[in-house]
C-alpha cells in the first residue's frame, strides 16, 4: 500500500517539474521580447526626439521670417499712411 501511494506522488512531481520547467522557458521567452520591445521602443523614442527637436529649430526659422515679413509690412503701412496724410495736410 506504501508503495501506491508512494507512485502517484512521484507522478505528480514528475509534472511538477515539466511544468515548471515550461514555466521558466516561457518567462525566459517572455523576458527576451520584452528586451526586445523595449529596444525598439527606445529607438523609436530617439528618433522622435530628434525629430521633434528639428521641427521645434524650422518653426523658430519660420516665426523669425514671418515677423521680419510683419514688420516690413506694418513700417510699409504706417509710412504710407504718414505720407498721404501729410499729402492731404499741405495740398
Amino acid at each position: 500500500m506504501y508503495g501506491l501511494v508512494v507512485k502517484p506522488i512521484h507522478l505528480r512531481m514528475e509534472r511538477m517539474e515539466n511544468n515548471s520547467e515550461k514555466a521558466l522557458e516561457l518567462a525566459l521567452e517572455a523576458l527576451e521580447r520584452i528586451a526586445t520591445h523595449e529596444k525598439e521602443c527606445g529607438e523609436r523614442w530617439t528618433e522622435a526626439m530628434i525629430e521633434l527637436r528639428e521641427l521645434k529649430l524650422a518653426t523658430r526659422s519660420h516665426a523669425e521670417r514671418w515677423e521680419k515679413l510683419a514688420w516690413m509690412v506694418i513700417g510699409t503701412v504706417t509710412t504710407t499712411v504718414i505720407a498721404a496724410w501729410v499729402a492731404l495736410i499741405f495740398n
